[in-house]
């Protein structure tokens, strides 16, 4: 396969990978054996990307290589989406332009964690927006915890403190989309009010 074509878009799509499985550039080093200013100078574009690069990091996200170099489609529309797993919950890609505004479905277990144990909220460029499938979803975001319900949605700002966890017994199925900083959806959550009934 000729890459030289579709190389000038890896930068992007090595990015949102990580972001998209919340990995820092020194988590990434350990794991794919690439120093941190290499993989920095691969993100910017500062620095060609070579097979001996792209093999282990493509085996580092679970993806295969003509998906990480964005190689030309060959005329199948069917997503062959292939699930990851992080931290017991299940990821399972819906978007192929990762470059861009990606969409994920997600499946969190029952929470088996004890109660009082501490959250652990991350941040990121970016902003989300989600839809609950099934089941409960707790978000906590900054200073609030939410419960959502199956047909909830919400957006926010990814560099607000965030987490999520499951506030059901069964496992909850949500919809998350996710884009850069200012890549907004049109449709904004907010909280209905007793006796409102307006659009």
């Amino acid at each position: 396969m000729d890459f030289e074509p579709v190389l000038t878009a890896v930068g992007p799509r090595l990015r949102a990978l990580r972001q998209a499985r919340d990995l820092t550039l020194n988590r990434l080093g350990e794991t794919t054996g690439i120093s941190v200013s290499t993989l920095s100078r691969l993100e910017s574009g500062r620095r060609k990307p070579t097979l001996e690069l792209l093999l282990p990091l493509a085996q580092a996200y679970g993806v295969p290589l003509d998906e990480l170099v964005g190689a030309p489609a060959t005329g199948d529309p069917r997503i062959h989406a292939r699930p990851f797993t992080r931290h017991g919950r299940t990821f399972i890609p819906l978007t192929r332009n990762l470059g861009g505004m990606h969409a994920y479905k997600m499946v969190i277990p029952p929470d088996r964690t004890p109660p009082g144990t501490p959250v652990e909220r991350g941040t990121h460029e970016g902003y989300e927006w989600l839809y609950v499938l099934s089941g409960r979803l707790r978000l906590h975001l900054g200073e609030h915890d939410l419960v959502l319900k199956a047909g909830e949605a919400a957006e926010f700002d990814t560099r607000t403190p965030h987490a999520f966890a499951n506030a059901g017994d069964r496992p909850v199925e949500f919809l998350s989309l996710f884009g850069a900083q200012g890549e907004r959806m049109h449709v904004r959550a907010r909280p209905t009010q007793a006796g409102d009934h307006s659009d």
